[in-house]
């Protein structure tokens, strides 16, 4: 027996939605702020312009000039410098957590998709216990028993998330797998991890990614939170949350150091959550062809729920 695979429609209409991702404002400005992000992350692995753990007192409080663009804070330290090395960290959380959050999405979902009955309503009720649990509360009950450090919000956050994603994805894998190419697979004799890798994670992927994205960006979020608390990067690790929380005692006195380290959160925060509002329009055709005034509205063929928060 043969049967049409749907990978060469999936490509096709992976090619639409990133097409229509950078005709939406908003995915444009998100494409663009991650990739500035990425770059400044990147470029501080190979250079910034002072050494970070470099003290100087005779620069203390300096104004922004062509010497330091951002200024200097109550240690002469350089807030520019700083702030390349919290995006550095920022990603690495960002891209760890996504990490981790993808593995325990991926195999919750698949779990309680494929498996048998009784697998599958025990996975179901585990995840919804799990979904419970605040993510940060978990991360401040295993940082005060293991220390803070940036692979406890890593774990922390992409375990949580994790869960919220295989939340969202288990029900998609279930109405994917009831499909006619579904049983014309198995009849070919493909065993249930390769019509897993092969048609059920890349007919969910869109909305998989759009959850990614979300995740990613609270994940930001909870490290600079984590970090602010004294819960996630060590003081000596450059992080936004870490320089937030020093700059804070002089708002009044030095308002305008206090405003990088916020606005760089906000931005990247901003930024993924706005690519994951474009990445669900561009992937739901109800939304996407609603905004074309030739292409009316038709039913949806996917669901996107709304992120469990």
């Amino acid at each position: 027996m043969t049967y049409t695979s749907t990978l060469p429609a999936v490509a096709r209409s992976r090619g639409r939605w990133m097409r229509q991702l950078w005709r939406l404002p908003t995915g444009r400005f998100g494409i663009i702020v991650v990739a500035c992000v990425a770059l400044v992350a990147l470029v501080s692995l190979f250079w910034t312009p002072y050494d970070p753990k470099t003290v100087d007192l005779a620069a203390r409080w300096v104004l922004p000039s062509l010497q330091h663009p951002l200024g200097t804070d109550g240690t002469g330290r350089d807030i520019l410098t700083l702030i390349m090395g919290g995006a550095r960290t920022t990603m690495f959380v960002a891209i760890g957590s996504g990490i981790i959050a993808s593995v325990v999405g991926i195999v919750l979902a698949s779990l309680g998709a494929l498996t048998p009955r009784w697998t599958r309503e025990s996975m179901a009720v585990l995840i919804d216990i799990l979904i419970a649990f605040p993510v940060l509360l978990i991360a401040m009950m295993i940082s005060s028993v293991w220390g803070g450090s940036l692979w406890v919000v890593i774990w922390s956050v992409g375990i949580g998330f994790g869960v919220s994603i295989a939340r969202v994805t288990r029900p998609e894998l279930r109405r994917v797998l009831h499909s006619d190419f579904i049983l014309a697979a198995r009849a070919s004799g493909l065993s249930d991890m390769q019509i897993l890798w092969r048609h059920l994670l890349p007919n969910v992927a869109p909305v998989f990614i759009v959850q990614l994205s979300w995740s990613m960006a609270v994940a930001v979020l909870a490290e600079a939170g984590l970090s602010y608390l004294g819960y996630g990067a060590s003081p000596t690790e450059p992080s936004w949350g870490v320089l937030l929380a020093n700059l804070q005692a002089y708002i009044a006195i030095h308002p305008l150091a206090v405003v990088w380290p916020g606005l760089a959160i906000t931005v990247t925060v901003l930024g993924l959550n706005l690519l994951g509002d474009a990445l669900r329009e561009a992937t739901d055709p109800t939304l996407s062809r609603g905004r074309d005034p030739l292409h009316p509205p038709r039913a949806s063929i996917r669901h996107v729920p709304e992120v469990i928060s």
